[in-house]
């Protein structure tokens, strides 16, 4: 699976919508790709959202690292997350 960064989300999650934007200006200013699995309404996701170590969201894990992160971080954060080695 390798580099990959996912986000696991609810579609009515506030504090997901909140991450958001956060994302799309990771994506866009280090051209990460974030891959985005919504579970509260799918069950694959979901079962795959506790294999990585989650149990609620927003919950966001690095393949590469096997880190993560819970709730809505900071921006400088999420980018040191992302890109760490």
């Amino acid at each position: 699976m390798g580099n990959r960064l996912i986000v696991f989300y609810g579609t009515e999650c506030v504090k997901c919508k909140q991450v958001d934007p956060l994302l799309e200006k990771l994506e866009k200013e280090e051209s990460v790709k974030v891959t985005r699995l919504e579970v509260w309404h799918d069950t694959k996701n979901a079962d795959f959202l506790r294999k990585c170590g989650g149990a609620s969201v927003p919950y966001l894990y690095n393949e590469r690292t096997k880190e993560s992160i819970f709730g809505v971080p900071t921006y400088d954060r999420l980018r040191a997350w992302a890109l760490k080695k």
